[in-house]
């Protein structure tokens, strides 16, 4: 039996509407995969830091992301980023007083490596109420 998802891919230049865009497309991937309140904010806490940060460490200073709900979860996959990237973005999402969001929030927090570049992987698990629809849809706002 395949696995059912939901996916986005989301490329768009560094600018004021990465982030209404970026957090509409999380927070409607994520609702689809039956996600509860709480781990949605935390998915849309995510996309924030993504948004006001990507942009910097990407190769080409656009902010590129896809989106992948699954049941009991939902993954981002941030970049290609230059190399170092990664780490510098989970670094940048330090906030004096309550630490590094990606690193509070996510269950899975990875740098990864392909033929086209380095990538982040955050990923947020939760308990799905049930199967989600398959649709793929890709945006590339410039």
């Amino acid at each position: 039996m395949s696995e059912i998802a939901n996916e986005a891919t989301v490329g768009l230049a560094n600018g004021p509407l990465v982030a209404p865009i970026l957090g509409r497309v999380v927070g409607m991937l994520t609702a689809r995969a039956d996600c509860p309140i709480d781990r949605l904010d935390d998915a849309l806490l995510v996309a924030d830091a993504i948004s006001a940060k990507a942009g910097s460490f990407s190769e080409d200073g656009r902010v590129n992301v896809r989106v992948i709900a699954r049941v009991g979860s939902v993954a981002l996959h941030v970049g290609p980023l230059r190399d170092g990237g990664a780490d510098e973005l989970i670094a940048s999402a330090a906030l004096p007083g309550v630490g590094n969001v990606l690193e509070r929030v996510a269950d899975v927090l990875e740098p990864q490596r392909d033929g086209s570049g380095e990538f982040l992987v955050i990923q947020l698990g939760f308990d799905a109420q049930g199967p989600t629809t398959s649709d793929r849809l890709e945006l590339d706002v410039t």
